[in-house]
C-alpha cells in the first residue's frame, strides 16, 4: 500500500530499496526557497543499521501490511517496555531500539497497535495525539494570550515540547506524535 512520504510517522514499517525499515523519526523541513522534503530516520529490520533518507513530499512510500495488535502500555523497565494484549491479556516486551522515538509518548494505559511480522513485533503504531503532563518549563505569563512567542517545556515522559507561553507546570496538553507539536490544552 502505498502512501505519500508526508503521511509517514514513527512506528511504521515501510517497504524501501526491498528490505523492510522501521521508521525512528520523522521530520518535515523546508530549506528557504528550496521545495520542502521529508527526512526520516529508519532502521532496518533485517540488521538493525540506522540511518537518515530523504523524501520529496509526492513520493510514494510503500507502507508494509503486518499484522496489528490492540495492546495498552503498561510500564518501562530501563530499555524494556512493557505491553498487554487487550483481547488475551497477553504481555510482551519490546527493546528501546525496537520501539524508537515513540518511546516519548508512551504514558501507562496508553493504547496502541503493535506491529507484527511474520509472528515477531517490529515496531508500533501511535495515535495521531497523545495528552501529556508538563513537569517542567518557564512560569506562565498572567496576560500572555495567543501569540507566536513560545517556551520548551519538559513532558513526563522527557519530551521537550516548544509551547505557548500560558502554559504552566502540572497542565496537561494535547501533542501530534508526528511532529512533536504542541496542539491544544487537554
Amino acid at each position: 500500500m502505498s502512501i505519500p512520504a508526508t503521511q509517514m510517522r514513527p512506528g511504521m514499517i515501510i517497504k524501501h530499496n526491498n528490505d523492510l525499515h522501521l521508521v525512528f523519526k520523522v521530520e518535515h523541513r523546508t530549506p528557504g526557497n528550496l521545495r520542502a522534503f521529508i527526512q526520516a530516520t529508519l532502521r532496518n529490520i533485517r540488521t538493525n543499521a540506522m540511518f537518515v533518507e530523504r523524501f520529496r513530499s509526492p513520493d510514494p512510500i510503500d507502507r508494509v501490511i503486518v499484522e496489528d495488535v490492540s495492546m495498552e502500555f503498561l510500564y518501562a523497565d530501563g530499555d524494556d517496555y512493557y505491553f498487554m494484549n487487550m483481547e488475551n491479556y497477553e504481555q510482551i516486551h519490546l527493546k528501546h531500539d525496537t520501539i524508537g522515538d515513540a518511546v516519548e509518548y508512551l504514558t501507562a494505559n496508553l493504547q496502541i497497535k503493535v506491529s507484527f511480522y511474520d509472528g515477531k513485533p517490529v515496531g508500533i503504531d501511535l495515535p495521531q495525539t497523545v495528552e501529556l503532563t508538563v513537569v517542567e518549563t518557564e512560569p506562565g505569563l498572567k496576560s500572555a494570550t495567543a501569540s507566536s512567542v513560545t517556551k520548551p517545556a519538559k513532558m513526563e515522559t522527557g519530551l521537550v515540547v516548544q509551547v505557548p507561553p500560558f502554559i504552566n507546570e502540572g497542565d496537561k496538553i494535547r501533542v501530534d506524535t508526528a511532529e512533536g507539536a504542541y496542539l491544544s490544552r487537554a
